[in-house]
């Protein structure tokens, strides 16, 4: 096959790492891959795989300079944004679509026609929502926050989700969708769940890199971005009141950063939690770590989790909704403690307490970039 993964930007991020792993998954199945990226970023992902073919296209630039794009995306700040709020991307994605299907057909002269083009993430979608094509599938990686019918929520579907092949990276996500399309009234051409890829021989390679920074004896790890989606206020909570005296070390940047030190001072544990900030390689801490935890209030897939798990580091996690249960299954489901603070910190203690358990392979295999590549290829076969 001739691949084609497009994402808003290759900054620092799961949605963009799992993005890359897939360009890189396709061409370790020995398919023609291609990575397009419609933001410049000052440090982008870069894909493992020399075969990837890495394209840019400065997509608002280009629509803004057709005029007729920055007349719309002007109507909507102005006019349509201020009424219903999210709604800047139906001006300026209006002309973002006939951009990309004017760059799509200058790609496929050049390289071939494509068989398979994969957006990720939603941000992605609504930069070209105007553009339609049946190669194209359309990436979830979150659930869907489904609560009571409206309009706005109808109306933006409609725009996004309606008569599209997508995919959901997880059964919880796909449950999610579905009851979406019952309140919010669409019907997509397909819905699929494909996993998403974990590279495994990759993320052995670089945790073993050198890392000056780590705690010299064993320590507990969170990593993702400190966003009250994740939730680490609760796990601080629940980590002082197990009285464990194992370091806790959160790695990740974001704008909780502050709000979440100011409760570590609270707690009164700040000789024991360490902050160490955004990572370009976070696997050498999440391979020395003790036990992984994870404390967030909802996971499309819960990546960090396989990653911990291919770095042979045993992982702790609150029941939330979404894709965590697609990883922590069968055996590693004593693995996941009820959403509280009293049931988290009595978790982190009975995993401290156990010796270290052995990660078995085949945890991993439904992750492995083959196999999903393969997933892919199938949906391309049978149209979907």
């Amino acid at each position: 096959m001739r691949t084609l993964v497009v994402v808003r930007s290759l900054k620092m991020g799961g949605m963009e790492r799992v993005a890359v792993n897939l360009a890189d998954a396709f061409a370790q199945a020995g398919h023609e891959s291609h990575l397009l990226s419609f933001r410049r970023v000052k440090k982008p992902l870069v894909p493992e795989h020399g075969e990837v073919r890495q394209h840019h296209l400065a997509l608002r630039w280009w629509a803004r300079a057709t005029v007729v794009g920055l007349l719309l995306e002007l109507l909507a700040r102005l006019f349509l944004n201020p009424v219903l709020k999210r709604s800047l991307f139906l001006g300026s994605g209006i002309m973002g679509g006939v951009v990309f299907r004017v760059w799509l057909r200058n790609f496929e002269h050049r390289h071939g026609k494509v068989d398979r083009i994969v957006f990720r993430g939603v941000g992605t979608f609504e930069m070209v929502w105007t553009f339609r094509n049946d190669k194209a599938c359309y990436v979830l990686e979150n659930i869907f926050h489904v609560g009571m019918s409206n309009w706005r929520q109808r109306f933006f579907a409609q725009r996004l989700y309606q008569g599209r092949h997508l995919v959901a990276v997880s059964d919880g996500v796909a449950t999610s969708v579905r009851q979406a399309m019952e309140i919010w009234h669409f019907r997509p051409a397909s819905l699929r769940v494909i996993y998403n890829p974990c590279p495994v021989e990759s993320i052995r390679r670089q945790m073993l890199a050198p890392e000056p920074d780590l705690p010299d004896g064993p320590y507990l790890v969170n990593v993702a971005r400190l966003v009250p989606a994740k939730d680490q206020a609760l796990l601080l909570r629940a980590y002082s009141r197990s009285g464990v005296t194992m370091p806790l070390v959160l790695v990740g940047g974001g704008r909780e950063r502050g709000r979440l030190e100011a409760l570590v001072k609270e707690l009164g544990i700040t000789d024991r939690v360490m902050f160490a900030g955004q990572r370009d390689n976070p696997y050498p801490w999440m391979h020395h770590a003790r036990l992984f935890v994870l404390s967030s209030r909802f996971e499309g897939m819960g990546i960090v989790l396989f990653e911990a798990l291919a770095c042979g580091t045993p992982v702790l996690s609150v029941d939330c909704p979404g894709g965590i249960r697609s990883v922590l299954k069968g055996e590693l489901e004593s693995s996941v403690v009820p959403h509280d603070e009293k049931n988290l910190a009595a978790g982190i203690h009975l995993a401290l307490q156990n010796e270290k358990p052995h990660i078995e392979e085949a945890w991993l295999d439904d992750f492995k970039p083959e196999a999903v590549a393969e997933r892919f290829a199938s949906s391309t076969r049978q149209g979907a």
